[in-house]
């Protein structure tokens, strides 16, 4: 079973970061955390690394219900999305699966929540 799903795109990283981003926020989602690894690279370690950010998206409404159900939910929270670039003019965007991660946790209310967000994450990612 996979943890993640993915989809190429025929577009540079920037423009793939907003076209996730706006996607995102049609299914209800916000960037709360940006994260470049390739600048993080540079800057810690010297080191030259591909084009490659992590988003941390959240929707507020059903990070609360989570937090309701399981308050260590917090710890699996955001969703991160990964934006890549994948060379030749194309970048991949991977965003987590949330029931995947959540089976680590024993509680079926939660596994219902879950399903939720993954509803609208591959909607996310089939739109893209």
């Amino acid at each position: 079973m996979s943890y993640y799903f993915a989809k190429t795109l025929a577009a540079g990283l920037d423009d793939s970061v907003e076209r996730t981003t706006a996607a995102l926020k049609q299914e209800g989602f916000g960037i709360i955390t940006a994260i470049d690894i390739k600048d993080t690279l540079k800057k810690k370690l010297n080191i030259d690394f591909r084009g490659y950010r992590i988003l941390g998206a959240c929707n507020p409404s059903l990070a609360y219900e989570a937090l309701q159900i399981e308050d260590k939910v917090g710890t699996m929270l955001p969703c991160n999305v990964i934006v890549q670039d994948i060379g030749g003019g194309r970048t991949e965007v991977a965003v987590i699966d949330p029931v995947a991660s959540m089976r680590a946790i024993d509680n079926p209310r939660l596994k219902k929540a879950a399903e939720q967000v993954r509803s609208k994450l591959q909607r996310v990612i089939n739109g893209l």
